[in-house]
């Protein structure tokens, strides 16, 4: 357990939450005027994550080419009907 003062956590705040979450620290104290404020702790003990947990729940993702051609057409007629044309202005500098 490290206990550093609110200057250097402010200076090297980055550098403390690295230490924590790399394990080289458990936790690192924050002090304000010599007593105790703050602890920074890592927030999840391993990584939390299950690889392969979902694998075979869902099926593959269709594709219907002929669907997303007609809800492209469609987005770009609304798109091109919604616009207002844009006018060039002469650079005055």
């Amino acid at each position: 357990m490290t206990t550093v003062n609110m200057l250097e956590a402010k200076t090297n705040l980055s550098r403390l939450v690295s230490a924590v979450e790399s394990g080289a620290e458990s936790e690192i104290i924050i002090a304000r005027n010599g007593r105790p404020a703050v602890r920074i702790v890592p927030l999840l003990e391993g990584n939390g994550l299950r690889l392969g947990l979902a694998k075979g729940k869902f099926g593959s993702l269709q594709v219907d080419e002929a669907l997303d051609a007609e809800i492209a057409a469609e987005f770009y007629e609304a798109v091109d009907r919604d616009c207002v044309p844009v006018v060039e202005q002469e650079d005055v500098r």
